[in-house]
């Protein structure tokens, strides 16, 4: 570690040591230069920070780890001046501070890095460090300057690179690096990366971190957002973990095993195995004698993988049963499912339906192959809450059958009044907006969407999310009986026991590739948590 800033003492329980006692290692002479105290934040039902206590030490990596909806997001804009909080108080070295916007908070020397890198590509390199604070000489541009001091400001990065030419003529990872040559030639004292090495490969991630240490040594403190796990460890001085809008605790990264960080992430103090509560007469996961090793998989992928989204992976989907996927937030999960229903291309790889190869250009390719894909965000990419039950429910079939062919009025009601007797939608009827209905009972109807197509594969992403307890267990029931009478399902879920509960087999996902798959008496709940950190067998 480069600063004695960047050791404070984590918690004195189990592994770890108080965080909150590690301030008398810092003394006088190390102060945070950015920390928050008491942080709070309310949007209308949600409180997305409570009590928030947060602390940057000058010359270190401070990794912000959590589940989605944590909160992370939140403190970042709250700290940008984004967002300001409704309570508590921000200070940056030593001074307290409202940042009204974003802009206020760069001229502090607070700068931060997005995802999608936010620079104009049509512009060059040089113009796009410099934009909206040209030199000039003379009253006009000073273009000779403007070279020379963006090659200075890359240089200090160690890249070199024709800063005359346009940004977009470079790849997202030397655009990544442009954003941060950018940030530090206005002086940032505090550099924020959100997600920067989502859309990179590793090589491109190895460089980024290379430039990192390297800020770091120069004294720049580093606030760095990220899902995985295996990058964390490799450039984190120290982690502070949010949970549902709190901080769990901040800790030295050399201090917090893996296992230990997932545990904390998810709410899981105490890791104990839990059995598998009994599943639906229909299709019991546990029984391994409905295993068919005779009879090929429905899906097959081979290496199938998109650069810079997810490794090459393989992996079956039996007829019948149902494969959960298993990992954290930004191990591939979505990802992968993506990659079936053809709503990402792959670049790498193939993939066999009833052991042919298929090629899906698009998701009516994959409808036209038996498979269907029920969205995470079902407000966004599920419902359109204008419309009725019975149209939400007859959208994907009418979009099979061609907007040319259209379903007649009866047969629409015919079918959603079927539907909605099979999933036990509650509704008055199906002309009834679908936005008027509970979360559940719209997770419900997104189900009946693509039943109705009469599906081979079905994807579920998420799909109890955001719904209570007595629906979220209807709808597992409900998926339980519809694996038992032929259909395939790939589950997709945060909550590790709800992937237990359903699954014949559980494949786990970690840092954008597939690490493992078990079944039988390995899948627990102990160690899915150990391999999603890295420690499992």
């Amino acid at each position: 570690m480069t600063h004695p800033a960047s050791e404070p003492k984590p918690p004195a329980t189990s592994t770890t040591r108080s965080a909150a006692a590690a301030s008398a290692d810092h003394g006088d002479a190390h102060e945070p230069i950015l920390e928050t105290t008491g942080v709070t934040k309310t949007f209308p039902g949600v409180k997305a920070l409570q009590g928030v206590d947060f602390r940057l030490f000058p010359g270190e990596v401070h990794t912000l780890m959590g589940q989605n909806g944590a909160g992370k997001s939140t403190l970042i804009n709250v700290l940008t001046g984004v967002l300001a909080p409704d309570s508590g108080t921000i200070r940056l070295a030593g001074e307290v501070v409202a940042f009204a916007s974003p802009q206020e908070a760069e001229a502090a020397g607070v700068r931060t890095l997005y995802q999608e890198v936010n620079l104009c590509p049509n512009l060059s390199v040089a113009e796009n460090i410099f934009a909206g604070r040209q030199p000039r000489r003379f009253g006009a541009i000073d273009w000779p300057d403007i070279k020379r001091r963006a090659q200075a400001a890359l240089a200090r990065l160690d890249i070199t690179l024709d800063v005359t030419r346009s940004l977009d003529a470079y790849p997202i990872a030397v655009q990544q690096m442009v954003a941060i040559a950018r940030a530090l030639s206005v002086d940032a004292r505090v550099l924020i990366l959100d997600e920067p090495t989502s859309s990179l490969d590793d090589s491109e991630v190895a460089q980024l971190f290379k430039i990192l240490r390297h800020l770091k040594q120069s004294g720049i403190a580093i606030l760095f957002v990220t899902h995985f796990i295996e990058q964390t460890y490799a450039i984190s001085d120290r982690i502070t973990v949010m949970r549902n809008g709190e901080r769990e605790g901040e800790y030295l990264a050399r201090d917090l095993p893996a296992d230990l960080l997932v545990s904390k992430m998810v709410g899981h103090e105490r890791m104990s195995e839990r059995l598998r509560e009994a599943a639906h007469e229909a299709c019991d996961p546990s029984d391994d004698t409905q295993d068919d090793h005779s009879a090929p998989p429905f899906i097959e992928l081979r290496g199938l993988g998109k650069r810079g989204t997810l490794q090459p992976i393989d992996l079956d989907v039996q007829r019948g049963q149902i494969l959960g996927l298993a990992g954290l937030l930004g191990s591939g999960r979505t990802e992968t499912a993506r990659l079936l229903f053809g709503a990402d291309r792959a670049d790498s790889g193939t993939m066999l339906v009833d052991g042919k190869p298929v090629r899906l250009r698009s998701p009516h390719d994959a409808v036209r192959h038996g498979i269907a894909y029920c969205a995470e965000d079902r407000k966004k990419e599920g419902i359109v809450a204008d419309l009725s039950i019975r149209e939400n429910i007859l959208l994907a079939l009418q979009a099979r059958r061609g907007w040319w062919r259209k379903i007649n009025r009866q047969r629409a009601r015919e079918l959603a009044d079927l539907w909605i007797e099979r999933l036990g939608i509650k509704a008055s009827d199906a002309e009834q907006p679908i936005g008027l209905l509970s979360g559940g009972n719209q997770q419900k109807a997104l189900l009946a969407r693509w039943l109705a197509t009469d599906p081979k594969l079905l994807i579920l992403d998420e799909p109890t999310r955001g719904i209570d307890v007595a629906a979220k267990f209807d709808i597992m029931d409900r998926l339980l009986a519809l694996c038992g009478n032929g259909l395939s399902i790939l589950f997709i879920s945060s909550e590790i026991s709800e992937v237990l509960r359903v699954s014949h087999r559980v494949a786990v996902l970690r840092d954008r590739r597939k690490i493992a798959e078990v079944k039988g008496t390995a899948s627990n709940e102990d160690n899915i948590y150990r391999l999603i950190a890295g420690s499992g067998e």
